[in-house]
């Protein structure tokens, strides 16, 4: 499992990794500009998430998803504050961005 102490460290190092694309919320769905990629709740996998919290207010949280179609073909990542600054998620969709982490 990789191990990042800053979001800008661990979107670098998916990109390393080949997860090149990044991935915004349009409430339902994942959408990327640079491709027109667009991959519904059913389309996808979450291979990693990696959590942070700011270090003098707890509520300036990140959350950096490594996001992969179920085909293979398309590897990204979705980067975006949780809590109070999260964006409109549909139920369907924040149940695909879950995954339970060992």
């Amino acid at each position: 499992m990789y191990q990042y102490d800053t979001v800008v460290a661990a979107l670098n190092g998916l990109k390393q990794r080949g997860y090149t694309l990044d991935f915004n919320i349009a409430f339902d769905k994942l959408i990327c500009a640079e491709n027109d990629a667009c991959l519904n709740p059913g389309e996808f996998e979450i291979t990693e998430v990696h959590r942070f919290e700011g270090a003098t207010n707890p509520s300036d949280e990140d959350v950096v998803y490594a996001v992969e179609s179920k085909d293979g073909n398309i590897k990204g990542s979705l980067h975006m504050a949780f809590g109070t600054y999260s964006d409109e998620v549909s139920p369907e969709l924040l149940g695909s961005l879950r995954m339970n982490i060992h």
